[in-house]
């Protein structure tokens, strides 16, 4: 008996050992390694000597900024709008698009940051940091599309509310005008809230480094040395931030919503357009923020210590859900139009289906319900990097689908039969090329100069987790850090 028990006892000690290792692997909250240590790995990933292939990519891209955007935007203010497709009766075209679709890449950062934290959800904190340059690059991009359209740059100071003689002053009935104040609200905030968590890993890169590099992190540091009352101030002024760029990343795509809602257009008065379009930002932001992350992953060194499977599982989640909602959304708002009795927007969701560009209709359905669908239902595909990622891209080219679906297309058929006409892009193409190029390049350079790993952040989380033995079973614990 009292050999069995032992038997029995070394059994229950042997799979808790087991159990223990087990989570440890899959969790990088229960694998931790001496803060010192990761602040060396993070910051070897980041000053480790550019290979050749990071020069040949960034050259590529930096050409492709070079002609496509500047180059092209250069032609198009020198000759006019007119090498643009945009004309009667589609006068929004890809640079209204892209402004879409890149404020809802914006949107990533924000949900992932500050609503994960708000939530406690916990798979966050070693990726937050590149979900918030995300939002930042994305709101750069959108900005970029916006005064592209504008066509005379130039004279954009004319829309700013400040003292003049013209009697020029902004519509304020305009929802264009509540798009210049969200817009520009929502930037300088994400920004700060990009800024705020960085600090301390930019003192611990100005402790680490010598030279320029050094200059530059000790002007970011703002004299941060740790102390007791600054984690408070800092921790404070993070949780104020989180709650307060909630409403705000919510209002901007709410009010990018009324712009087409509030027009008397077939397709467009649509009273859950403000939701859809939030959900469908979230779907394109998630989408893209798992590609970034498969990326840092693969290409960086020790990144596969901080980001694992466990949080490309998590985000897969995310996105099911996030899809599943987006469907709900899209095919409330078709069957709404399709029974209300305008013939007008019947014929326009028979164009959307049937006309020229039907296509890209069903490949938006394929792209945003049907492959999430048939793959992140698998948990062990879900927690395969490359396979979310590459999922993830497919959703993002399934919303720029939705966009342009939105915007030009719908913009063809109107209530006057004889300006119908459709949309044929021009100078639009290698424009919107440019901005994605810029956006790839911006996060590359920042690569270079930014910790990508919020080590402090990690750290707390593995020291509140902690693994528990009730019974037989072992389970992960969180306790509240004080």
């Amino acid at each position: 008996m009292a050999n069995d028990k032992k038997q029995t006892e070394h059994a229950h000690a042997d799979h808790h050992g087991h159990t223990a290792e087990h989570f440890r692997e899959k969790h990088l909250m229960l694998d931790p390694l001496p803060r010192g240590q990761m602040n060396d790995m993070v910051m070897e990933s980041m000053m480790e000597k550019p290979t050749w292939k990071f020069w040949v990519v960034a050259s590529i891209l930096a050409a492709i900024v070079a002609y496509g955007l500047f180059f092209s935007w250069g032609k198009m203010i020198a000759e006019g709008l007119g090498i643009a497709g945009v004309n009667r009766p589609s006068y929004w075209g890809i640079f209204l698009v892209n402004t879409v679709f890149w404020i809802g890449i914006s949107h990533a950062g924000t949900f992932i940051s500050a609503i994960l934290r708000v939530f406690k959800a916990e798979f966050r904190r070693p990726f937050t940091r590149a979900a918030e340059l995300m939002t930042t690059f994305g709101l750069v991009q959108a900005g970029f599309s916006i005064f592209m359209h504008m066509g005379r740059v130039w004279l954009s100071y004319w829309l700013m509310p400040y003292p003049n003689q013209r009697m020029l002053w902004p519509n304020l009935h305009s929802p264009l005008t509540w798009d210049l104040l969200a817009i520009t609200t929502y930037l300088l905030s994400s920004t700060m809230y990009l800024f705020l968590p960085l600090i301390p890993d930019v003192a611990m890169a100005r402790d680490r480094s010598t030279g320029w590099r050094k200059t530059f992190y000790k002007i970011l540091a703002l004299g941060f040395r740790g102390t007791e009352g600054e984690w408070t101030h800092l921790r404070n002024g993070m949780n104020i931030f989180a709650f307060a760029i909630i409403p705000v990343m919510f209002s901007v795509h709410t009010i990018v919503s009324w712009d087409f809602a509030a027009a008397t257009r077939p397709g467009w008065s649509s009273t859950i357009f403000g939701p859809y379009f939030i959900v469908g930002a979230l779907h394109s932001g998630m989408g893209a923020a798992v590609a970034v992350l498969a990326v840092i992953r693969g290409t960086m060194k020790h990144m596969k210590y901080f980001i694992r499977g466990e949080h490309f599982d998590a985000i897969g989640q995310l996105m099911l859900i996030i899809s599943m909602a987006w469907a709900y959304f899209f095919f409330n708002d078709y069957m709404v139009q399709w029974y209300g009795g305008d013939k007008w927007t019947q014929q326009l969701l028979h164009f959307h289906e049937a006309g020229p560009m039907g296509w890209m209709w069903f490949g938006m359905l394929i792209c945003n319900i049907v492959i999430p669908w048939a793959i992140l239902w698998n948990a062990k595909w879900r927690a395969t990097p490359w396979l979310v990622a590459t999922v993830g891209i497919i959703i993002n080219v399934g919303m720029w689908f939705e966009r342009y679906i939105i915007v030009p297309i719908s913009l063809s058929i109107n209530r006057m039969p004889f300006t119908w006409r459709l949309y044929q892009p021009g100078v639009e193409i290698p424009l919107g090329i440019g901005t994605l190029a810029f956006f790839i390049l911006l996060y590359m350079i920042a690569s270079k100069l930014i910790p990508l790993i919020p080590v402090w952040e990690v750290q707390e989380g593995q020291m509140a987790h902690e693994l528990k033995k009730f019974g037989r079973e072992t389970v992960v614990s969180v306790s509240e850090l004080e």
